[in-house]
């Protein structure tokens, strides 16, 4: 399928293509997946150390809408002080392929 088969939605946002951006789009929601995708578990400290410039309010904001999309599994265990890990579902395991076409796109058009 492709746009033009959405013609008569009239807006993009009802398409499959604003579905997508819905759950991935923003600054920080695709760097956590590739992250995720990288590193299998990675504690929400660890996390925000290795994106570095998101606040600690917007990796929380972002991990619970990817969370409430499907995306992501967040593991708490009850213990002083408190660890929460995150990790893929299956559902976003399905979109590590598109990530990865990205990562080939930029690494062949990035300026050197």
């Amino acid at each position: 399928m492709s746009m033009s088969d959405f013609k008569e939605k009239g807006n993009i946002h009802e398409t499959p293509f604003g579905y997508t951006l819905s759950v991935i789009g923003g600054k920080w929601k695709m760097l956590i997946l590739y992250l995720l995708a990288e590193n299998k578990v990675v504690r929400f400290n660890d996390m925000k150390r290795r994106i570095g410039a998101i606040t600690y309010k917007t990796l929380s904001s972002q991990l619970k809408e990817l969370e409430a999309a499907g995306m992501v599994t967040r593991k708490e265990y009850p213990q002083i002080p408190p660890k929460v890990e995150y990790s893929l579902t299956q559902k976003a395991e399905t979109l590590i392929p598109i990530l990865e076409k990205l990562c080939e796109w930029g690494e062949k058009n990035q300026q050197h």
